[in-house]
């Protein structure tokens, strides 16, 4: 599971026929603080309603597959929308 920042919706004139009416959106990888990672963004499929600007978390690989098993396999899927986050810091072993 990872933390990003959706930056952008992807439109596509033609698309695999499940993916039709599923929304595709730009994600920029974050931390788990909101800070946006180095790296280029990425496009996910959004299984959740998330909007430009929501912090979101999202699943790659084999978990974007079977997040929605309605569609054809997909790299990457948003399942969540992220409220607020709590860090303990601590250190451990020293």
């Amino acid at each position: 599971m990872h933390a990003g920042r959706v930056i952008g919706r992807v439109v596509c004139t033609q698309k695999d026929p499940g993916l039709v009416g599923m929304k595709l959106l730009l994600i920029q990888p974050a931390d788990w603080e909101g800070k946006p990672e180095e790296g280029d963004p990425l496009v996910a499929m959004d299984a959740v309603g998330a909007g430009a600007g929501e912090f979101i978390f999202y699943v790659q690989s084999r978990e974007a597959a079977v997040a929605v098993p309605a569609i054809p396999p997909v790299d990457a899927a948003v399942v969540g929308i992220i409220d607020g986050t709590y860090l303990e810091k601590k250190l451990i072993g020293g």
